[in-house]
């Protein structure tokens, strides 16, 4: 790690003291890594000896010592092609990246790992952080492994199974009667209240740094070159704005050279902020009014970030596009009796995506097309009953 970086002012911070967000402008933080020397200090042959997780890439990690790790085994998720859903919609080059095999069940096990080890790190003992469900339960985890103290805020209407997790890693559970953005809210008055370290989407810098492991691994499982179009399931959006970090570095210390993915952000048509933001050509998108979607994950009627995660989509030439529950459904049902898999709500979302995309020929039939599938659908049974 070099500094942190502001996505705003540019202002910079040293990764060595207990930061949450731009001191100057309250922008979130990134964080830079000395990737010229990295470029001439690091080849892909040293990957040969290493664990096939996401620490695989330490050297682009969070992390001053190896021994400082807490880790579960995340990362490492499989790529499964989908050759007969594949060849029925006309995508041969169809692959799904499957975070469901991470160690919570989704990949929200990347950023909680990345989070929890680098505030272990730096002596914090008391976290507390705002989440829809997934994330919960994986810092819930991560805590637990680390010997840390964590506080969740979750909304009424989360999954009970997202809230048995938390209860059964012993995080201390507060329901808040809202959504997404109250509980941040109720997060932050914990934190100047009781001293909490806020670990809220972004308001800390390590999150997406495990996020971006995902865009690392795409890469190394494509034979160290980018598929034509990613297609990623966004509410907070910090898995996106991972894996195009993971594109810029990549290019820069010369690992994967080429055209870079367009990124295809996907939301519920119930909310869905950052495909209204794309389509007006905004940098920044509105808070969705009445935010409406059985798919927990993509229920956050605006994302920190969002400024971050619209400019990937830009850069990228990519796009945004929103789908109903009974469409992604449908995708899911699809997709389990066509290939054997059953994903969750947000990866259904981004499946009947990829279909309405192909059928209006925004994607070519001869291009490579990734699939984030962001948890295993057996978190979420009821929903796809």
């Amino acid at each position: 790690m070099k500094d942190l970086n502001c996505t705003r002012c540019k202002a910079t911070d040293s990764p060595n003291r207990i930061t949450n967000v731009c001191k100057r402008c309250a922008s979130p933080l990134l964080v830079r890594y000395g990737l010229d020397r990295l470029k001439h200090s690091w080849d892909r042959e040293s990957l040969r000896e290493r664990s096939f997780d996401m620490w695989r890439y330490r050297e682009l990690l969070p992390v001053d010592d190896p021994e400082e790790i807490v880790s579960l085994g995340e990362g490492g998720t499989p790529a499964l092609p989908f050759t007969r859903i594949g060849e029925n919609w006309g995508i041969p080059r169809l692959m799904m990246k499957d975070e469901g095999f991470n160690p919570t069940g989704t990949f929200k096990a990347r950023g909680a790992a990345a989070g929890i080890t680098r505030a272990k790190a730096l002596g914090i003992q008391k976290v507390a952080m705002p989440t829809a469900g997934n994330a919960g339960g994986a810092w819930a985890a991560y805590a637990a492994a680390a010997g840390m103290e964590l506080m969740v805020a979750m909304p009424v209407d989360a999954p009970e199974s997202n809230q048995r997790e938390c209860l059964l890693y012993g995080a201390d559970l507060q329901i808040v009667d809202g959504l997404i953005s109250d509980c941040g809210k109720w997060v932050e008055r914990a934190v100047e209240e009781e001293g909490y370290f806020n670990a809220a989407t972004l308001k800390e810098p390590y999150r997406v740094e495990g996020k971006k492991t995902l865009g690392l691994e795409i890469a190394e499982q494509n034979g160290w070159a980018w598929p034509d179009v990613i297609v990623y399931p966004t509410g907070g959006g910090v898995g996106l704005i991972g894996i195009w970090k993971a594109v810029e570095e990549l290019a820069r210390i010369g690992w994967v050279t080429g055209k870079p993915p367009r990124m295809v952000a996907v939301q519920m048509e119930g909310c869905a902020p950052i495909v209204e933001a794309f389509r007006n050509g905004w940098k920044e998108s509105r808070f969705w009014e009445g935010a409406r979607t059985a798919a927990s994950g993509l229920r956050v009627p605006k994302a920190l970030g969002d400024f971050l995660a619209l400019d990937a989509l830009y850069r990228s030439d990519g796009t945004a596009v929103a789908v109903s529950d009974t469409t992604a459904k449908t995708a899911l049902r699809t997709l389990a009796r066509t290939e054997g898999c059953w994903i969750c709500p947000e990866g259904a979302a981004g499946l009947a995506a990829i279909r309405k995309l192909r059928r209006e020929g925004w994607i070519d039939g001869r291009e490579s097309v990734w699939l984030m599938n962001t948890g295993t659908g057996m978190k979420d049974s009821e929903w796809a009953g």
